[in-house]
């Protein structure tokens, strides 16, 4: 019900435009391309994208610092892929760790092993296989430098009290402190948004389980660090978990709890919990260092934008944490808008671009939170699927594919690019960076299509390599965030497709 009403919502608002009055900003107003709300991971990677690309773009985060707790642990394949081409990769690797291997416990023994995720091995194609766990405050961490290394900032303590539009742009104003003029603005201020309420943008979601659920990260004696510790439900209690946390001396405590009990999430109220339903006793738990409750929930905006102001991460869908899906999507929604927004604001494109990022991502979410329900409720398996290294755009506007005759499995216009080496290249290291490119594989054209002849693409790279299977012979024209735009056999019909991008003055 859930997909079916998202995807119906997307047909029906894929240009979403409404007359608003022209309200100049007060003079006061602090000016900036870009507004983003909220610097969790989702603002933060946005804002490194865009800083990137040399557009001036401000974080505003209500909280007085960063999120400090570890809820948004794995970082999948694909979303290594996006922090390797934002210049965090590794960074992260060294933060983190591979998942490790659960061990099951019944009265204080070992009665088996628990694997979170399918096995996965690295290919050519996609030399990440398997998810990273980062605790979530040291990814935004990471994040946050990153950010400051390219010169944007954060303004803490600001929260947004309303938000409005008309032609030119978006005007927020905030409980303290002056009002911010932006000419865009992107809402990542979490599943109880602010700006999506005062967009009047509904939310149609559905209850996954209706048990409490306690997270919290914490210092425990009597553990290991090699393993996932998992003590299955006993009479009168609940399903308890407890993950050392890789780059980290704490654990991550989740227990389950029945429909109607309010779990207690200080000192006290968590070593209760682990000292009746595991071995270990209540005083092993030496320290909290942060808490949350939360009912697992899915749930979907009824549209990712409302003209200048875009929905992405928690603010557009909200996953069960089972799934490993809601981070990992929520940074691909910005990895996604990113490049759009800079190639509209510079004048390289038509304002029309920025229609494809509901068009291309609304479905892509929705598919990932049927996916992370029926995780929770043990209907799928964590495997290939949550890797989203399968995750395409073959239905969109923006994929273009010339060819006849090829089979479903080969890669078409919208598909994700694959890496590999050859020619001495690897193919990510030609794709880093802010760029399309234009790829030439085995037979085709002897000379590439010069990039000047392709109005609408700002920075075109010109790369041939030998075949390569993952390919086929051809013509690829690579976009921005790594998904193949256009191909072809040869270059014709490619400057038409880049004309169909073109801002009005270069088409």
């Amino acid at each position: 019900m859930l997909v079916s009403a998202a995807l119906n919502n997307v047909k029906e608002n894929a240009v979403n435009t409404h007359d608003h009055a022209h309200a100049p900003a007060p003079a006061s107003a602090l000016q900036t391309e870009v507004l983003i709300v909220g610097a969790g991971p989702t603002g933060l990677a946005l804002a490194i994208d865009l800083a990137r690309r040399g557009v001036g773009a401000l974080v505003v985060e209500r909280a007085g610092a960063l999120f400090p707790g570890s809820r948004g642990k794995g970082l999948q394949p694909r979303t290594l892929e996006v922090l390797d081409d934002l210049g965090v990769h590794d960074a992260i690797r060294a933060a983190g760790g591979s998942y490790p291997v659960g061990v099951i416990w019944e009265d204080g023994v070992r009665t088996g092993e628990h694997r979170m995720f399918d096995a996965a091995v690295p290919t050519e194609g996609a030399p990440y296989a398997e998810p990273w766990m980062v605790p979530q405050w040291r990814t935004q961490e990471i994040l946050a430098a990153r950010l400051a290394e390219l010169g944007g900032e954060i303004a803490f303590g600001r929260e947004v009290a309303g938000i409005e539009q008309d032609p030119e742009g978006v005007t927020a104003t905030f409980v303290s402190g002056p009002p911010v003029r932006a000419r865009y603005a992107v809402a990542a201020d979490g599943g109880r948004s602010t700006v999506r309420r005062a967009l009047g943008i509904g939310m149609t979601g559905e209850t996954v389980d209706p048990s409490p659920m306690l997270v919290a990260d914490v210092r425990v004696d009597g553990l290991d660090r090699d393993h996932l510790h998992v003590f299955p439900p006993a009479e009168g209690g609940g399903y308890l978990a407890i993950w050392p946390l890789a780059g980290t001396d704490e654990f991550q405590v989740v227990a389950a709890f029945p429909e109607g009990v309010e779990p207690d999430l200080s000192l006290d109220g968590i070593r209760k919990v682990v000292g009746a339903r595991s071995h270990l006793a209540p005083g092993d738990v030496t320290e909290v260092r942060w808490a949350s409750d939360f009912r697992p929930r899915a749930a979907m905006a009824d549209r990712f934008r409302d003209d200048r102001v875009f929905l992405a991460g928690d603010s557009a869908h909200v996953h069960s944490p089972a799934g490993g899906q809601g981070l990992n999507t929520s940074v691909q929604d910005v990895y996604n808008l990113g490049w759009k927004l800079a190639a509209v604001l510079s004048g390289e494109a038509r304002a029309a671009l920025l229609d494809s990022y509901e068009e291309e991502r609304l479905p892509v979410a929705a598919e990932m939170l049927g996916l992370s329900t029926r995780i929770h409720r043990g209907e799928a398996r964590r495997g290939e699927a949550t890797r989203q290294l399968g995750i395409g755009y073959r239905a969109s506007a923006l994929a273009v594919e010339t060819r006849d005759g090829l089979a479903e499995e080969a890669l078409q216009a919208g598909d994700r690019a694959p890496d590999g080496v050859r020619g001495g290249l690897r193919l990510f290291d030609a794709f880093r960076g802010t760029h399309w490119t234009l790829l030439t594989v085995g037979a085709g054209p002897e000379v590439p299509l010069d990039p000047s002849a392709l109005p609408g693409l700002a920075d075109v790279r010109t790369v041939r390599i030998p075949s390569y299977e993952a390919y086929g012979d051809g013509v690829f024209l690579i976009r921005p965030d790594g998904y193949v735009g256009w191909a072809g056999t040869t270059t014709e019909g490619l400057a038409a497709y880049a004309a169909g991008i073109a801002g009005p003055d270069r088409a």
